[in-house]
């Protein structure tokens, strides 16, 4: 005869991560530097560099890194806990999907870019965002005497490469994105102005072999243009360089113009740049306008962070969806197509009408 045990098999639910209450998550936000500055430490140190596939201990990577043992094991245990590399029951450390996004070597890095979001400057314009809130100008000048970008190269010049690092890691990730989602049929010729280093047009012109294109921007910006583009590279033959402030005219005629992420300026800039764009068009080419949208989008934590730092730097502003189709429209042109370039760009299809 078999006997079946009657006594209940008991199993221990899992229990949901409980919400932190709105006390608790404002004590995590107002300690919000401590969490900048944990992952600025960390990269200038080069931990994720430093960490391998094998988990580590804190002891392994302060001599790898040249720190203390005790203070880095805080600052990764810091970090841990944001998602930031992940503490294991035996002490050691392994990464994350975001700690890899901190080494030099990862083809989607934000190294350079974590680093120029917490240069030592930002950390003394932050504290004034009441005044500028209050004036609704950028407090940069008053703090430092300068203008933020001759502040940047005359004073700051460690900074200085940090940011052009940043913006280069940044225009190279998106550019690709670009690439993927204009449709070229019909287009022969595409400028983008105030294009940067050129890498959205190098991206174009790779992938569409028949197109040539113009790179405009300020003469120190060129200077350091993608080497695919210049003298002797490999896209030089379908490329023009033209120094240039688009918002002074725009001497390049074209099928399609690209316009990303350079009307954040003040109004009248941002009504010059757009008015020089189509003085320059004919009746019936496409502009593509491409920016962070501070509304609408799956990146605003981000993006309205932006906006804030811009208003404290330069006096600038990111754009809502609403307020791009107005300064679009005022200055003339017809709006299509809205699209998602990636989780932090949108793509505005415009043409210039006849």
């Amino acid at each position: 005869m078999t006997t079946v045990s009657t006594t209940p098999t008991h199993t221990t639910p899992v229990q949901p991560v409980p919400t932190p209450q709105p006390a608790m998550r404002l004590r995590e936000i107002v300690f919000g530097a401590a969490r900048s500055a944990a992952v600025r430490a960390a990269a200038r140190l080069g931990v994720a560099d430093a960490l391998g596939e094998t988990p580590a201990t804190a002891a392994e990577l302060a001599g790898a890194v040249k720190t203390q043992p005790v203070p880095l094991q805080r600052l990764l245990r810091a970090l841990s806990c944001y998602g930031i590399f992940t503490e294991n029951a035996d002490g050691t450390f392994a990464h994350t999907e975001m700690s890899r996004l901190l080494r030099a070597d990862d083809p989607h890095s934000l190294r350079d870019i974590s680093l120029w979001c917490t240069e030592p400057w930002t950390w003394e314009v932050w504290p004034r965002l009441d005044d500028a809130v209050r004036s609704g100008g950028n407090v940069f000048e008053d703090v430092f005497g300068k203008e933020f970008f001759d502040y940047l190269h005359q004073d700051a010049h460690e900074s200085a490469q940090v940011f052009n690092r940043a913006m280069t890691t940044s225009s190279m990730q998106s550019a690709l994105d670009v690439a993927a989602l204009l449709d070229l049929t019909g287009v022969s010729v595409v400028a983008d102005i105030g294009g940067g280093q050129g890498h959205v047009l190098a991206s174009l012109l790779e992938k569409h072999p028949s197109v040539s294109g113009t790179l405009m921007d300020l003469p120190g910006v060129i200077a350091r243009a993608d080497e695919r583009l210049r003298e002797g590279g490999a896209l030089a033959g379908r490329a023009t360089i033209v120094a240039g402030d688009c918002r002074e005219g725009i001497p390049v005629a074209a099928d399609l113009y690209i316009i990303k992420n350079i009307l954040e300026w003040d109004d009248d800039s941002t009504r010059r740049a757009l008015r020089a764009v189509i003085a320059a068009a004919r009746p019936g080419a496409r502009v593509v306008v491409i920016e962070n949208l501070v509304d609408d989008t799956p990146s605003m934590r981000f993006t309205t962070a932006m906006d804030l730092l811009l208003l404290l730097n330069v006096g600038g502003a990111k754009h809502t969806r609403q307020s791009l189709v107005d300064r679009l429209s005022d200055a003339g042109l017809s709006i299509g197509e809205i699209r998602p370039v990636n989780p932090y760009l949108h793509a505005f299809e415009c043409v210039v009408p006849g």
